[in-house]
């Protein structure tokens, strides 16, 4: 499974099957992965083609299914890159939206794949017109009709979550000096050099705070260099990809959760934290302002500015009685969402696609 994204969609398709309905997914091929197959889940997936060129590859496997079997609808994941699927076929189409880059894209690639990643967004009010759209949060939606789409074709299903995953019932005890964690791909807009750059104001005052990244990336590499030239390289840990219950066991130790990115569908790792009673600090952005309820769960901070983000993080580090409020809101607030919840709002939306 990749990123919060597809365990979104797949949280919700493997819930569609359990209530009886037929699901294929068309996806794009990796190394050791089969054609096609029926997993576990009761998903009949079907691959083809990179994920570079995923947008080229699957339109016509599309066309081609639809061709040769039966279907009611079509469910479109809009990540990153739109795939068109009103012009591929004449099923109704519910294209559900985690977000769009919009111009977040130039911080992370070249000009000229950044302006066409850029430019692709631009004809979704006219291809997808009559079309219903699914927003993962009240962000999305708000992007949504900025870019033409009216409002009474976008329903919000918020991410839910899988509580058992992350309840420990002897949790281990939180770090002391502070540890702080990271969570999620490692991609240079992602502006996690933000938090690296603000635990040197942090270990001005707790000088053997750490931090803690977990994931992986293009970015690694750059992060890591600057984590070096910081005088960091021994509090810094690049953690890579780590099973889940590590993670979950790493959450509990920690003391606070940064997330400086630019833009987020809802933020997932957010409930994540949450859920481990770790409160978090983020940027004042889309998405993480629906997923961090500020000066309850947690604090929002200015986008890309590192002082800002330090300062937040000290204001909760060194206020324990406001620490412990904050880490029992968030556990609350986390147990308030629930993939069956999220896939009853999916399936809302596609009986209204086909009505």
């Amino acid at each position: 499974m990749g990123g919060g994204a597809e365990v979104h969609l797949h949280e919700i398709l493997r819930r569609l099957v359990e209530w009886g309905h037929e699901v294929t997914w068309i996806a794009c091929h990796y190394p050791g992965a089969a054609f096609e197959e029926v997993g576990d889940d009761g998903i009949r997936y079907l691959r083809r083609g990179r994920w570079e060129l995923a947008n080229f590859h699957l339109p016509r496997l599309l066309r081609e299914e639809t061709r040769r079997h039966h279907y009611d609808v079509v469910l479109e994941d809009i990540n990153k890159i739109p795939f068109y699927s009103p012009l591929h076929t004449r099923l109704p189409v519910l294209a559900v939206v985690p977000h769009l880059f919009g111009g977040t894209v130039f911080r992370e690639t070249n000009p000229l794949f950044a302006t066409y990643v850029w430019m692709s967004e631009f004809p979704l009010r006219w291809i997808y017109r009559g079309c219903r759209f699914m927003a993962i949060s009240q962000s999305t939606k708000e992007d949504l009709q900025k870019r033409g789409i009216p409002g009474e074709l976008i329903d919000v299903a918020e991410c839910g979550m899988d509580h058992s995953r992350y309840r420990m019932e002897n949790p281990p005890a939180r770090k002391d000096p502070p540890q702080i964690v990271h969570l999620g791909r490692l991609r240079r807009y992602k502006s996690v050099g933000v938090v690296i750059r603000a635990l040197v104001r942090i270990r001005e005052v707790f000088p053997e705070a750490e931090l803690q990244i977990v994931g992986d990336g293009p970015d690694r590499v750059r992060l890591q260099t600057l984590a070096f030239r910081l005088g960091l390289s021994r509090a810094v840990h690049f953690r890579g990809y780590l099973p889940r219950e590590e993670i979950v066991d790493l959450l509990y130790r920690s003391r606070l959760f940064l997330n400086p990115s630019p833009k987020e569908g809802w933020g997932l790792t957010v409930i994540e934290a949450n859920e481990c009673g770790v409160p978090v600090v983020a940027s004042r952005r889309p998405g993480l302002m629906d997923s961090v309820r500020d000066g309850q769960t947690g604090l929002l901070a200015e986008y890309g500015n590192v002082e800002d983000f330090a300062s937040k993080s000290l204001e909760l580090l060194t206020d324990l009685p406001r620490w412990r409020a904050m880490s029992e809101n968030a556990t609350r607030w986390a147990q308030s969402f629930d993939w069956e919840d999220t896939a009853r709002g999916t399936l809302e939306s596609l009986q209204r696609c086909l009505r």
